[in-house]
């Protein structure tokens, strides 16, 4: 599936758009019982009535469907963004301490208080594009208060970067871990990742000096502590000096990392660190298309020491992959890269894409057979990912 148009790769990618991922999260997501939204689905469709709601899935549910909506603009789209935003204003939001939980139960009682920091910046990521897709001003000033609450409690003043986990008041945890499958470390790359996608998108939303600034600075880390030696990985985990504490790289933290740097860029409109951006964005690119591309067109999971150590493929990845390899070919020019993005959507239309239950598996083994046991919905499964992929793909072919 080597589209020789561009409008013809679109036309497939808003297919998959409109008529899988978002009937899917509109029709299946929404829970009826309890408010907001569902917190678990298997794989053939069966809610779990007493799942856990996660401060994440409902972040990435606000940013879909307010994105959603400016391309869109339908009606259900709206309606499921402004559902969204209530939930997590008014159930996930802390209104002694500030900050946003990190988990509640089945009928919206806090569950687990931590502030993960990770968390919180997926709650900036989407209340920012909410703000703007609908021009709300509370939403807006809910943004900026976490943005300050990150600066003035989790920002290490000294080495640079930020902490991972605080308790409800803020004070410091032993446990550091995003989840059970991380290491116990005081910095990671993803939490870095994911705050610099967050103040990207802030500073689009709310021009100021010290977004702006501290925006800068982590594009910073990423270069001088976060990318390895060779500037084509990124190492995972550090400790408070970041000291390197992992030995490995997942290709698609490396793929995605390398279009969002550019974005961050782009948001501090400064050609000179773009085009240093843009440079570091090719390394890691072709890194990645050169060791993680299996000959099916699909991204494998992990590597390490440039052997593959885990060969399944995740959805994520794959919707990473077409933007990020997307991303590198407007750069370049390299046909390579425009080929690689489109054999990953080739991927993902024969082997992520569920026909049956609709959405996409969670992942697929070296077999080429999906994982029924994982479920469709679940507090890291949602439509961020993928319905990301389809409305960047055409964001930027539209524009070109």
């Amino acid at each position: 599936m080597i589209f020789p148009h561009d409008e013809e790769f679109a036309a497939d990618v808003r297919r998959e758009l409109r008529e899988n991922i978002l009937p899917f999260w509109r029709d299946r997501s929404v829970d009826s019982t309890y408010g907001g939204f569902i917190g678990e689905m298997s794989n053939d469709l069966r809610i779990k009535p007493d799942a856990a709601k996660g401060l994440i899935l409902n972040s990435r549910l606000l940013w879909t469907f307010s994105a959603a909506f400016r391309y869109t603009r339908e009606a259900a789209d709206q309606s499921l963004a402004h559902r969204a935003y209530d939930y997590l204003a008014n159930r996930f939001h802390d209104p002694e301490y500030g900050g946003f939980f990190w988990e509640l139960d089945a009928e919206g009682r806090v569950l687990d208080e931590k502030k993960k920091i990770y968390g919180q910046a997926f709650a900036i990521y989407a209340l920012a594009e909410y703000a703007d897709v609908f021009a709300a001003p509370q939403a807006r000033e809910l943004a900026v208060e976490i943005f300050r609450l990150i600066e003035t409690r989790a920002r290490d003043a000294n080495q640079g970067g930020y902490f991972e986990v605080f308790s409800r008041d803020w004070r410091p945890c032993n446990d550091m871990r995003l989840s059970e499958k991380d290491r116990n470390e005081k910095k990671s790359m993803n939490n870095h990742l994911h705050v610099l996608e967050a103040y990207a998108r802030l500073l689009r939303a709310w021009p100021d000096e010290l977004s702006a600034r501290q925006l800068r600075g982590l594009i910073g880390l990423f270069r001088d502590r976060i990318l390895d030696a060779s500037q084509t990985h990124f190492h995972h985990f550090f400790d408070e000096d970041w000291t390197v504490k992992s030995d490995g790289y997942t290709f698609g933290h490396d793929i995605e990392g390398s279009w969002l740097l550019c974005e961050a860029a782009e948001a501090l409109k400064d050609k000179t660190l773009l085009a240093e951006v843009q440079a570091l964005t090719v390394k890691i690119a072709r890194a990645a298309l050169q060791e993680g591309i299996d000959t099916d067109g699909g991204l494998f999971y992990e590597g390490r020491a440039g052997r593959i150590v885990n060969r399944s493929k995740e959805w994520w990845p794959q919707a990473e992959a077409v933007v990020g390899f997307w991303n590198a070919w407007q750069i370049t020019g390299e046909p390579t890269f425009r080929n690689a993005a489109m054999q990953c959507w080739r991927f993902i239309q024969e082997k992520i894409v569920d026909r049956k239950h609709g959405e996409w598996f969670w992942r697929i083994d070296e077999r080429g057979v999906p994982d029924d046991a994982l479920p469709k919905i679940s507090a890291w499964k949602c439509p961020y990912h993928n319905g990301r992929c389809c409305l960047e793909i055409l964001r930027r072919i539209s524009a070109s």
